[in-house]
């Protein structure tokens, strides 16, 4: 039967992936892959051979409907990020709606996400939270910033090692430097380091100390 399963894939350590995510991987007809050059790594390390083909931010527009066609006509697809659960802050949103509206079954599988563990670790409020992934870079930035200063639950959000001071400082400036947050990098790998503490103190460390690898920072909110 025609099917979209959305697949996890390790956010660094490959023994985070499911037995059943391998199942699936290797009995589907085709994976799409945000980059077939890193999943190539990871279906090689786990003695994969389903073909694969290219899905990704810059092309998801063109190939959504050319897809649905081939799952319409019989084929099975499995949808694969880079690291973590396909559409969160990776492509995928497009391809999941597309067939939803065209009667295709599409099936998540549980796994691997950066922010469930950052937040957990945090040590801050976890029963209520909102998700904000990466901020915008320009256009809209302190728009968002001032509307998210008077959150009151915990803020999640996703940032690249060279943009972090600036985030940092933004938060120091809308939410004030005594907030408390948390911030987690290389989640899962060898170098894995969670800092936490107020504003002031974590942009203090990261001044001195450079940060590498993919960061989730935890915020909490407003009082």
């Amino acid at each position: 039967m025609s099917k979209l399963y959305l697949v996890p894939t390790p956010i660094g350590n490959l023994e985070d992936i499911t037995f059943r995510a391998l199942k699936v991987l290797k009995e589907v007809d085709y994976i799409l892959a945000e980059d077939t050059r890193t999943s190539g790594k990871l279906l090689k390390h786990f003695d994969i051979n389903t073909p694969m083909q290219s899905h990704h931010m810059h092309n998801e527009h063109k190939t959504v409907e050319h897809i649905v066609k081939r799952i319409q006509a019989g084929e099975i697809f499995a949808l694969i990020s880079d690291a973590g659960t396909p559409a969160i802050s990776d492509p995928g949103f497009l391809l999941t709606r597309a067939c939803i509206q065209n009667n295709i079954e599409v099936e998540c599988l549980p796994g691997a996400t950066a922010f469930v563990p950052a937040l957990v670790n945090s040590g801050l409020p976890n029963d209520k939270f909102v998700f904000e992934g990466f901020l915008p870079v320009k256009k809209g930035r302190q728009t968002r910033l001032k509307f998210l200063a008077e959150e009151t639950r915990t803020i999640i959000f996703y940032e690249s090692p060279h943009k972090l001071l600036k985030t940092l400082t933004n938060f120091s400036e809308y939410f004030g430097e005594e907030r408390l947050i948390s911030v987690s990098r290389e989640l899962t790998k060898m170098f894995e380091e969670t800092k936490r503490g107020t504003v002031k103190e974590v942009l203090s460390y990261y001044t001195e100390k450079p940060a590498k690898g993919e960061i989730v920072i935890i915020v909490d909110g407003k009082k």
